[in-house]
This record gives structure tokens, sequence and C-alpha cells, in this order.
């Protein structure tokens, strides 16, 4: 971002410039970006050409300013937030979402094993460390999201545009437990201990370059997880039913 922009146009090159970070995920939906003064040193250029550029992101829907800043707006909102209701705890959709991640994925893993960078094989390895560290803790939230971190440390590392944008919002709505409940999984000791082991194969697989590794450790991982979750559904519904029969009495005029 240091690099000098000169153009006669000097708004809309300041412009292009930002936009292409937003895309290649270098700035993120619902960051915030650092202020006119500081962003202006960064990119050395002029206050006033830098303001015009923001508000031309603003007119294109990618940046929103406001009192507290200005922000990447979450761009994707108007497609997830009402696909989001539609899929809220659907157990046939939710199904699906690990079909479609088993596609989307395993590819994605591949391509990051032949594609990342060092510093994204780094950026793979602390993550994993996180990981372990979480788990020698017994902190279940803090592994939950060592979890989706380290998903989207793949999809970058896998340098396809397409795949970076519209996995980071799944991974935003499986944060929110659209597709199920995470919690409820992270409490499973026999779950946790077991996605930690499939973790470290994904992110070693990625960081030694083997591309069929990594895409079979990914495979088995969603397999393992969609299998985990059917099963914790079906058990939680025997166990339902089981209760409504013995409390059956409640229901009963004179039992």
């Amino acid at each position: 971002m240091t690099a000098r922009l000169r153009t006669p146009k000097l708004a809309q090159a300041i412009a292009e410039h930002i936009e292409r970070l937003i895309l290649e995920g270098v700035l993120r939906p619902g960051e915030r970006l650092a202020s006119e003064r500081d962003l202006s040193e960064q990119l050395e250029v002029s206050r006033p050409s830098l303001r015009d550029a923001l508000q031309i992101l603003e007119e294109r829907g990618l940046l929103a300013i406001g009192r507290d800043g200005t922000r990447v707006t979450q761009f994707l909102a108007p497609l997830t937030e009402p696909l989001a209701g539609l899929l809220h705890s659907n157990e046939q959709v939710t199904a699906d979402y690990f079909e479609y991640r088993e596609a989307v994925e395993r590819k994605a893993t591949g391509l990051a094993a032949v594609r990342a960078s060092d510093p994204e094989r780094q950026a793979i390895r602390e993550c994993l460390a996180e990981m372990q560290a979480a788990y020698d803790a017994n902190e279940p939230d803090r592994e939950a999201e060592a979890d989706i971190v380290l998903h989207r440390l793949i999809y970058g590392a896998s340098h396809n545009l397409v795949i970076l944008h519209v996995m980071r919002a799944f991974s935003e709505m499986l944060r929110h437990d659209i597709f199920f409940n995470r919690a409820q999984l992270f409490a499973i000791d026999e779950f946790r201990e077991e996605l930690l082991s499939q973790h470290k194969a994904i992110g070693h697989s990625v960081i030694e370059g083997d591309a069929s590794a990594a895409e079979e450790a990914a495979l088995r991982h969603l397999v393992y997880t969609g299998q985990s979750v059917e099963r914790f559904r079906r058990d939680e519904a025997r166990t339902n039913l089981a209760l409504r029969r013995l409390n059956r009495s409640t229901l009963i005029s004179g039992a």
C-alpha cells in the first residue's frame, strides 16, 4: 500500500487501488480503515484526493462513511442475510451445505497446497499452534474460532478470489450457527479431539505442499463433521421424544 500513485485522475486511481485491496481480501468486509490522515500518508497522496476516492467507493457500495470512520461494507449481505433466514436450522440444507463444501473446499485445499506463499504457510502453522493451545486449555469457544480462522487462511492461500469471498460469507453464517449449533458440538470431547487431529492433517498437508493429501484430509474432515452433526441431531431428537413420552401425564386429564 506504500507504492506512490501517479496519474492525472488521482482520485480514480486511489479508488481502484483500494478496490483491488478489497477484492484481494487485504481489506475485509466490516473492517474500519485507518484515519484519512494515516491512510493518505500510507498511500502518499493528498487528503482531498483520498477523500474523493473514498466517496467514489461509497457510491459503488464498497465503503460506508460514517461518524465512526470509514468501513468496508458487508457487500455480500444483500445475498447472505435473506439466504441465512431461509437456511437456518434446516436439516436438508445442512446436508447440502456439507456436500457443497466437500466439492469446493476440497479443491481449495489442494490449490492452497500448491499456491500458498511462505507467509501464508507460517500463518497456518501459527493457527495450528493456537488450536493446540486452546485444546490443551480446554477452551472450546477459542477452538471454534481457530477452526474458522484456519479455513479462512486456506481459502486465502488458494489464491482463488471467488472461493475466498464466497466461502468467507459461508463461514460467517457458520459462525452464527446458521447450519448447526457449533457450541454443542465443541462441548463433546471426542469431537474436539478428532477435529484437532483432522485440522492438523489438513494444515500440515498444505504446509508441505502435498495437494493430494490436502484434498483427502479436507474431504475426510468434512464427511466426519457432517456425519457428526447428523448423529447429534438424531440423538437430540430421540432424547426429546423420550422426554415427551415420560412427561405425557401433564397433557392428560386426571393423570
